[in-house]
């Protein structure tokens, strides 16, 4: 890893990223992006005003924690000390499972996840194009909430970026073993987040971090090990199918808490 103008850069990661067809697409099929970070940026915007929006209603007892969070099922929260109930996933309240992922409630908890999106996001989307990047950061948000949805307290609220984030190094491992890379330090940087994960295991969504990881690996490599005739209806096929399977895992813990 090299330092850059964002972050750290992978060389090989960010040489395959500038490998392009005369058309402007990435090695990978996606349209190269002419600003890398920017969004990047916009996800980071908008998990500030979240987190802006939260801070003025209330902070911990602000009515929109509640409703952003990730809820398994009903639940109760002390609103302007008025005890208030709330619908969770299992009551219909299905935004939550990607609203969570913009939502943060501590500073350190924002800090810590924006300045890991500010330091990966740019140097997957300059592989991937924007198109794809976004497709991982969403998929892997997702894939961390429904395994939260599935293993967490059914009255336990979760919030964060965190799955998102997991996503994203599990993204950038995948294509680093796709360009034979040297990964050792991004292999460390992954084993330290997971034993930070285990060790506060008891106010952290493990869930949420191994969900992301894995949806992110499966996307990235959905994308960079996509035949390239027809690779472009490769990649839809897989990013389908992967929603489709998050969809009906939805579906049927719904069915089991109710």
């Amino acid at each position: 890893m090299r330092t850059a103008a964002v972050g750290f850069q992978c060389p090989s990661c960010v040489k395959e990223g500038a490998r392009s067809t005369r058309s402007g697409r990435t090695a990978y099929g996606g349209v190269r992006s002419t600003n890398p970070a920017l969004t990047s940026q916009v996800l980071i915007a908008i998990n500030l005003a979240v987190y802006l929006l939260i801070q003025v209603t209330g902070g911990s007892h602000s009515p929109w924690l509640y409703h952003l969070a990730l809820l398994p099922s009903r639940g109760v929260a002390l609103i302007e000390g008025q005890p208030q109930v709330f619908d969770g996933v299992a009551e219909g309240a299905v935004w939550q499972l990607l609203t969570s992922a913009f939502t943060h409630l501590d500073l350190w908890h924002i800090g810590f996840n924006m300045v890991a999106l500010w330091v990966l996001g740019p140097q997957l989307e300059a592989v991937l194009g924007r198109t794809r990047f976004l497709a991982v950061y969403l998929l892997s948000a997702l894939s961390g909430s429904v395994l939260v949805y599935w293993l967490s307290g059914v009255g336990t609220p979760t919030i964060g970026a965190s799955g998102a984030i997991f996503g994203l190094m599990g993204a950038l491992l995948v294509v680093a073993l796709k360009v034979r890379a040297n990964a050792q330090q991004l292999l460390l940087w992954i084993g330290l987040n997971f034993l930070i994960t285990v060790i506060g295991r008891s106010f952290i969504s493990w869930q949420g971090h191994l969900g992301g990881f894995l949806g992110g690996m499966l996307v990235a490599a959905a994308f960079v090990y996509a035949p390239q005739a027809h690779r472009a209806r490769w990649q839809l096929a897989a990013v389908v199918g992967l929603v489709a399977v998050l969809g009906l895992a939805v579906v049927a813990r719904t069915a089991a808490l109710t």
